[in-house]
């Protein structure tokens, strides 16, 4: 026991010298005194006391470690691991923030929140917790048996339905209120974390190449790029992955389950942010707006794309005819020309294409799907070219009325 007792003080986690390690040192029997019991208060947690330490000396003596359960047990019947009771403590208070503890382990903890010190690290990924409980939690999502986590309150659960049911909960009672857009949370932390949206503020900075984030989470996720780190695999496939929510999205593929549907043609898809995308066909919607030209764009990728051409960078090149693109994703699709592959095939008539959005518009032909709507007579179309050059039928009419 004294040799435990010689390492937990070397890392730290004893800052007094226990009243049982005293009498072991003096060589007398490790019994705590019990003293006189005023009348009418029960003695058992003495007689408890005595009976744990009298155990643990069987058991230490036997090689084995001070069990953790243990000082729970302890703590939870009012006494620390001094043999103290709560009454006869001493507290501790912490330095930065004047928060009191009664226990050495509890204020240990809580340090943790100033230093940034994660020691709990999950083998499979990598990823470091400030407690063991946290660890615990977090395992659940590699062994699949909770894959989904509530980020309202931590909890995990094993089907997306059951997920779906447990955040009605939080719904119901939201008391902590962003005052920029009205948005509620049921967690004060939760507030804090979203009020960075509004404050710009982004704590998190990569060591690597500088950049800074909002979630520490987000964080963690980014530096796997640096580190080509992809701890989250698919069991079907075996196709590896940066982070859980990829992983989930990516099974969908194997099971077909499509749990978005669109209200105006019925299309189905795998994620709600494409699902999204897809309805701005139906409204018109371009809500990413160009300030150099005017342009609008539907999806952020056009956007982004189209703001490299006013800045004229264009630094992606083709090594077999020299043309330069701004974006890496144009010039492997133009790369294809020269090579000829098509990638892209059509389950139903075994067709190729270049570009996915080939794909896209040929599938069109065999759903049916006519997306692309005439503002001017209601006439629909599957591709929008079909659709441009039906207008110029208009506008000429329109040149002939004039005339």
């Amino acid at each position: 026991m004294l040799e435990n007792y010689g390492n937990l003080v070397s890392v730290g986690l004893l800052s007094s010298k226990p009243k049982l390690i005293t009498q072991l040192e003096q060589g007398s029997e490790p019994w705590m005194e019990v003293q006189q019991v005023p009348s009418g208060t029960c003695s058992v947690q003495e007689y408890w006391f005595e009976t744990k330490v009298s155990t643990l000396k069987q058991n230490t003596s036997e090689g084995s470690d001070l069990g953790e359960q243990t000082k729970i047990d302890m703590m939870e019947r009012g006494l620390d691991w001094e043999g103290r009771s709560s009454s006869e403590k001493t507290h501790y208070k912490c330095e930065e923030c004047g928060k009191v503890f009664k226990y050495n382990s509890s204020f240990i903890s809580h340090q943790r929140n100033h230093t940034g010190e994660k020691p709990h690290k999950c083998n499979e990924c990598g990823i470091a917790f400030m407690s063991s409980s946290s660890l615990l939690n977090h395992r659940k999502i590699h062994t699949g048996k909770q894959p989904y986590r509530c980020i309202e309150c931590g909890k995990f659960l094993k089907k997306h339905s059951t997920f779906v049911n447990h955040q009605k909960i939080h719904s119901r009672e939201k008391p902590h209120k962003c005052n920029e857009c009205g948005k509620a949370f049921g967690k004060n932390s939760i507030l804090l974390r979203h009020q960075r949206i509004h404050t710009g503020q982004k704590p998190y900075k990569c060591n690597d190449c500088g950049k800074a984030f909002a979630q520490n989470v987000a964080l963690t996720r980014h530096e796997r790029i640096h580190s080509g780190e992809k701890p989250f695999t698919c069991k079907e496939c075996g196709k590896a992955f940066r982070d859980n929510s990829t992983v989930l999205e990516h099974l969908k593929i194997h099971t077909g389950e499509k749990p978005y549907q669109c209200n105006e043609c019925g299309k189905t898809f795998r994620k709600s942010s494409t699902l999204v995308s897809h309805q701005r066909m139906h409204t018109g919607e371009k809500p990413y707006h160009c300030s150099k030209c005017g342009k609008s764009f539907r999806y952020s990728s056009s956007f982004a794309g189209h703001q490299k051409t006013h800045s004229g960078n264009k630094p992606y090149q083709c090594n077999d005819c020299g043309k330069v693109f701004t974006k890496s994703s144009t010039l492997i699709g133009h790369q294809r020309i020269h090579t000829g592959e098509k990638p892209y095939h059509c389950k139903k008539c075994g067709k190729s294409f270049r570009h996915s959005s080939g794909l896209v518009e040929h599938q069109r032909i065999h759903t049916g799907e006519k997306p692309y709507e005439c503002n001017a007579c209601g006439k629909a179309f599957p591709q929008s070219s079909a659709l441009k050059q039906h207008k110029k039928m208009h506008n000429k009419e329109r040149a002939i009325k004039c005339n």
